[in-house]
């Protein structure tokens, strides 16, 4: 996915900018007022009527189209046009991301990292927990990874009789942050698609601005959170051991083979399990390094272009996968193919709500709201980094949804950043990431997983959890905003 624009693409971002600079006429005024209503049917919908994501998106983004002024027979290939446009490209790598997902998990491929990491002293026990919630969740969804890590978080607290928040917190802060500013998860993926950013080098910058995320809404905030809530082993109440099953987490860790692995004769080595993740985040990378420091008429550049293409790469490390996490375990060819079908079934709602919400994008796009909030942007002196994390942020807190926020709040602000370098792109691709995360509360899914796992209280829950969130949304944007500048 490459930032260079068509001749066509690059008329009608000139065409953008210069609308985004012109006075504020009453049909802005119009389009801003029917996405905040827009918006607000949304989130009703989702709240008040359990709605699915997807279809109060397809709602709110029809009625959008319509008070905004596009014809109405206009409204519905606009909605499709956009859905089509982000699906075309991210609906592909979160296929090929959950199939990854599925055979690291199921061949023992996990458990092998697992089992290495946590080997040696207790002292470092939470850096390293952070470190294999990392790993696990470069290529798994947050609800997947959390699953697998759950019995390893309940066996580690058990045997290192640590507090259950000096443990658990290092592993949601790694996962979480993963997941909001790495590709291939869906929301980052969608707002790449959205703003126009190139893969590789969003994937860079996240790794670069993830690390020192994790670190200090892991490792060090949990110290914190472990006083604020001492429960566990070391804990005075200790009702973590007595609610959440422990002794069952252990057994399912030291007995049981992961779900549908029986077949497993042996587990893939270390080596090879780092080297399966890792292989498609290695060829991304590749390909962004070349962009910058290689000549384009260099003999080996197109290759380099071709293996590096998020399609292409995530393709080759699936392919590689079905021998180091299928054949050499043990699995057959139709075990494998079997998984590699059950691996779709989660994410089928996490991939229609992100092409909904590029649905919304376009008809934001055609109806004018984007321009509208360009004038307001211009006119507010904000930049596109900073008003997209605070969308984010505003729609994350109503709605309870990660995804919802980041496409929703990547497609209003598009037109605002038209004409960015793909380094700035990628930086605002990341800041909505981080708004997208912030204050995770009752409304969310993962509010409750957290709650109901650890056995912890819903105010228990607000400290640590939602606390965790929210330092992982403004560290965030402090990093984005600092390369911003610096960059």
């Amino acid at each position: 996915m490459t930032t260079l624009l068509h001749p066509v693409s690059l008329v009608a971002a000139d065409d953008t900018i210069k609308k985004i600079h012109e006075p504020w006429a009453g049909h802005d005024t119009q389009a801003l007022v029917v996405t905040v209503i827009g918006i607000a049917i949304i989130v009703a919908l989702i709240i008040k009527l359990k709605m699915h994501g997807f279809l109060a998106l397809t709602i709110g983004c029809l009625f959008v189209g319509i008070g905004s002024g596009i014809s109405l027979e206009k409204v519905a290939l606009s909605f499709e046009t956009g859905v089509g446009a982000v699906l075309g490209n991210v609906g592909v790598l979160i296929v090929l991301g959950a199939m990854l997902g599925k055979l690291l998990a199921d061949s023992g491929g996990a458990d092998e990292i697992v089992d290495k990491i946590l080997t040696g002293g207790d002292g470092a026990l939470p850096w390293r927990m952070a470190l294999i919630a990392f790993i696990i969740g470069i290529p798994m969804f947050f609800e997947i990874g959390l699953v697998l890590l759950i019995p390893v978080v309940m066996l580690a607290i058990k045997r290192s009789k640590k507090p259950a928040m000096t443990l658990a917190i290092p592993a949601l802060a790694g996962l979480s942050v993963l997941h909001g500013f790495i590709p291939p998860h869906p929301g980052p993926l969608a707002a790449i698609a959205n703003l126009h950013a190139d893969v590789g080098t969003t994937l860079a910058i996240g790794l670069l601005i993830a690390i020192p995320t994790v670190i200090i809404a892991g490792p060090l905030f949990a110290t914190l959170a472990a006083r604020m809530v001492p429960i566990g082993a070391a804990g005075a109440g200790g009702n973590l051991v007595a609610d959440s099953g422990v002794d069952k987490a252990q057994d399912s860790v030291e007995a049981a083979p992961a779900d549908g692995s029986a077949a497993v004769t042996r587990r893939p080595t270390f080596g090879w399990t780092i080297g399966t993740i890792l292989f498609p985040v290695v060829l991304m990378l590749i390909r962004a390094a070349a962009e910058v420091w290689m000549s384009e008429s260099a003999w080996i550049y197109p290759f380099l272009q071709f293996i590096g293409e998020p399609v292409v790469a995530l393709l080759l490390a699936v392919l590689m996968a079905m021998v180091t996490f299928g054949t050499s375990v043990g699995f057959s060819l139709d075990t494998i193919t079997e998984k590699l079908s059950d691996s779709l079934k989660p994410i089928v709602s996490a991939t229609f709500i992100v092409g909904a919400g590029g649905g919304f994008k376009q008809v934001l796009l055609d109806g004018g709201t984007g321009i509208a909030i360009g004038k307001f942007a211009v006119a507010a002196s904000l930049s596109a980094l900073l008003l997209g994390w605070m969308i984010a942020v505003l729609i994350r807190v109503a709605t309870g949804s990660a995804t919802v926020a980041t496409v929703t709040a990547s497609g209003i602000v598009a037109p605002l950043a038209v004409g960015l370098s793909s380094t700035h792109l990628s930086l605002v691709v990341l800041a909505v990431g981080a708004g997208s995360l912030f204050f995770s509360h009752v409304n969310d899914a993962g509010f409750w997983l957290v709650k109901e796992y650890f056995g912890l209280t819903i105010v228990q829950t607000l400290k640590t959890w939602s606390v965790m969130e929210t330092i992982i949304s403004v560290v965030g944007l402090a990093l984005t905003s600092l390369l911003w500048v610096i960059i």
